[in-house]
């Protein structure tokens, strides 16, 4: 398995995890949830479909590989479903496109108090190390979305009525899992981060303020969870952080860039990297890169939610901007989010996925050699 540097992204070229389900496994959640096929063989359309995903990736040129999260429904609902104590909730929030077409979505409840009884992505990682000589990532969900998404409503009060309690049990899974994962043999680990993302949006704030809480507190809690959730892995193992601002069908939940908390969020917290979402105009500008010390930074430049192709120049422009604020050498390049962080996927197609996938691998290339 590749040696993972610290200091910066292990790999030039990365991608954020999930990638567009085939029709054959689209059909087989179909006919698992309703009962026409039993768990082995969706296991087995599972496997063959991640065999194929991870060829893709390898035929482009990448050097990490991801199972495409093809064995999840979304990118956190197997960790709800394999963890005792949750339930699924409205969220209070909407999804929306830049039509302003708006879409509601689920989220996290605890219900009761929250246990690790089996393992969370083991399975996942243990079948990816199998059948690639390549450096596997596994991608969770980061700790805050087990709370942020129904506000102040997170939990029955017969539950929890204290919310560092209700971490703590959270934090406590994630450092059992991450424990696991690492005595497999799993050197990369990504956190999933879209509470804080979201904290940067002026609109979102006021929303979170409405019900009660205090924006800058739950950054300042979502940090910390981060931080327990990592506290006591080896050494070897590089974690990355996604800041994501939403991914669903082309829709996004927030705008804004990350001045709010980029000296806080990158100084505290504990991580090798982070993957950034710098897609559009509504991430910002790269000013906010200055905080960065000592840390990696994976530039999301390649947009998952369209078709529409970014070129080698214009990669390489915004790679050279970059560097007004953090060294090169600390860069990486990426798609800005996943391509599907639900089975129904983004309004792309398995080729616009690969072409992108490949000129990413192009453009590192090109940048560092």
């Amino acid at each position: 398995m590749t040696t993972l540097p610290q200091g910066r992204p292990p790999f030039r070229a990365d991608h954020v995890g999930s990638l567009l389900r085939p029709q054959a496994l689209r059909q087989a959640f179909r006919d698992h949830m309703s009962g026409k096929i039993d768990d082995a063989a969706f296991a087995t359309i599972q496997d063959a479909c991640i065999r194929d995903v991870v060829k893709m990736q390898q035929d482009v040129g990448l050097k990490v590989v991801n199972d495409g999260e093809f064995r999840r429904g979304s990118y956190w609902g197997r960790f709800v479903e394999r963890i005792d104590g949750f339930a699924i909730k409205s969220a209070v929030f909407k999804f929306r496109d830049d039509k302003g077409h708006q879409v509601d979505f689920t989220a996290p409840y605890a219900d009761g108090k929250l246990m690790r009884t089996k393992p969370l992505a083991l399975d996942e990682f243990e079948f990816l190390k199998g059948i690639t000589a390549l450096t596997p990532k596994i991608t969770l969900p980061a700790p805050s979305t087990m709370h942020f998404y129904r506000a102040t409503d997170y939990a029955a009060a017969s539950a929890y009525t204290d919310v560092r309690q209700f971490f703590a049990d959270l934090n406590r899974i994630f450092r059992e899992e991450i424990a696991d994962l690492a005595k497999a043999g799993c050197k990369y680990i990504q956190l999933d981060e879209v509470a804080i993302a979201l904290l940067c949006d002026p609109n979102i704030r006021q929303q979170v303020e409405a019900a009660g809480m205090k924006p800058d507190e739950l950054v300042d809690l979502y940090i910390d969870a981060i931080n327990e959730s990592v506290k006591g892995a080896p050494a070897d193992v590089v974690f990355g952080v996604h800041m994501c601002r939403g991914n669903f069908k082309g829709h996004y939940l927030g705008a804004g860039g990350y001045e709010s908390v980029a000296e806080r969020f990158f100084a505290g917290t504990n991580v090798n990297h982070f993957l950034l979402e710098y897609d559009t105009e509504r991430a910002g500008d790269f000013r906010p890169l200055r905080f960065v010390k000592g840390k990696g930074v994976v530039l999301g430049l390649i947009s998952s939610k369209t078709p529409v192709m970014e070129t080698l120049d214009g990669l390489k422009r915004r790679v050279d901007e970059a560097t007004q604020f953090i060294d090169l050498d600390r860069l990486a390049i990426s798609p800005q989010c996943g391509f599907a962080s639900t089975v129904a996927g983004n309004p792309v197609t398995e080729d616009d996925e690969r072409r992108k996938l490949a000129l990413e691998v192009e453009a590192a290339r090109a940048i560092w050699g």
